[in-house]
């Protein structure tokens, strides 16, 4: 992919002249063609990738019941405004300022969740925390953990709630539904875009 200049302020270092945008187009079964955008800052190594479908999406929620081993190799398109729900654990990953899409599988997104809790739980160790809440870390990842066996004892919910319906679980046992009012005005976007018009896109 070639780089493109952009004449934009880097929104992490604030400098100037050091920003790039590059553009990939790709087809991916069951989602469509969508643009893999990245833009980078030359100066301080900060980078935002998102995806973006050629067709016009609205706000939407993407859901799988993980109940099954096939479940764990359903891709995952997920986008720098989505937010990521483990719904029966109560866990969730909101898009901050950092954030950046990816394309994975149910697998990666259980490995993701399963990372921070071992950090989490390490933390608490180390202040020396409650032991309760130890104990719920502990059962959190068993639980995580468990969902790559067959057959899987306790099934969990993924849920994708993308304000910019840029996110999507493929695989036919997935549901799709809109967002509610109430959903759209709770949840957070992401990391504003960087502006720059049509004619870069294009170069």
């Amino acid at each position: 992919m070639d780089e493109v200049p952009l004449e934009i302020t880097c929104p992490i270092c604030q400098v100037e002249g050091q920003m790039a945008m590059m553009t990939h187009v790709d087809e991916i079964p069951y989602f469509g063609e969508h643009t893999q955008v990245t833009v980078l800052c030359h100066s301080c190594g900060w980078r935002q990738t998102d995806f973006i479908p050629a067709e016009g999406s609205k706000p939407g929620a993407s859901s799988l019941i993980v109940s099954k081993p096939e479940h764990i190799s359903a891709r995952v398109i997920r986008s720098s405004s989505c937010t990521v729900r483990l719904v029966e654990l109560d866990l969730e990953v909101n898009p901050g300022t950092a954030s950046t899409g990816y394309v994975s599988n149910i697998e990666g997104v259980i490995d993701r969740f399963m990372e921070v809790i071992v950090m989490v739980t390490r933390q608490v160790y180390a202040e020396d925390g409650e032991m309760d809440d130890i104990k719920r870390l502990q059962a959190m990842h068993t639980t995580l953990l468990e969902l790559k066996e067959d057959p899987i004892p306790k099934p969990v919910t993924i849920e994708l709630l993308d304000p910019n319906g840029h996110s999507q679980i493929l695989h036919e046992d997935a549901e799709l539904r809109e967002l509610t009012q109430e959903e759209m005005s709770k949840l957070p976007i992401g990391p504003e875009a960087p502006v720059f018009n049509s004619n870069e896109m294009s170069e």
